[in-house]
């Protein structure tokens, strides 16, 4: 297309190519993450960062394989992931680059220190997961009790889950009867006959 159609319209137009969208990170790409800042961590940081991370990839490695029970595009689901794959590894890495010296010990906003900041941010996000590992935890408890609820009425008092006597007819069970014993007649005997001995 010349200058002109650019600037006055007219002719073709080229399509634009449709926009490639990212796929969503997988279950493992996510655990991958999180343990990735969590050895970073390890041996350069002090250990109430590496306990905080730590409790942190926990709560991830629990959560990845059942962000699907949150649903489609949910906001919860996009906080684990995004705390596995972004906000706990800019924070942890922010940290990690600054002399130890300075992080530990020069305040630098509101009296903290760079070290008790980080802290403070590892600690919110804890209670995030948590609070989102429970909800889920919750839902799971509610749809079993939901469950149980709808077997106990089903099979409960129906007596639906007897089973029938042997020899009864599919789905008709015989009277009860008393096992043979002295004097009565056992399987294959006919009424009124003793049974056979032995000679």
């Amino acid at each position: 297309m010349g200058w002109w159609q650019r600037v006055f319209g007219g002719g073709r137009t080229e399509e634009e190519p449709p926009l490639a969208i990212p796929a969503p990170p997988t279950t493992e790409q996510i655990v991958t993450s999180v343990d990735a800042v969590l050895a970073r961590a390890s041996g350069k940081a002090p250990a109430a960062v590496t306990a905080r991370v730590q409790r942190v990839a926990e709560t991830v490695h629990e959560m990845a394989p059942r962000l699907d029970r949150l649903g489609a595009g949910s906001q919860q689901a996009h906080t684990v992931v995004a705390t596995a794959t972004s906000y706990l590894p800019e924070a942890v890495d922010a940290y990690l680059r600054l002399p130890r010296d300075f992080a530990d010990r020069r305040v630098v906003d509101r009296g903290k220190t760079s070290l008790l900041i980080l802290c403070d941010q590892l600690d919110l996000l804890g209670a995030t997961l948590d609070k989102i590992s429970d909800a889920v935890s919750r839902a799971d408890a509610v749809a079993l009790v939901a469950h149980g609820r709808f077997l106990e009425e089903k099979f409960g008092t129906s007596g639906s889950l007897t089973l029938p006597s042997a020899g009864a007819a599919p789905g008709q069970a015989l009277p009860d009867q008393p096992l043979p014993g002295p004097g009565t007649a056992g399987p294959g005997t006919a009424s009124g006959q003793a049974p056979l001995e032995a000679p």
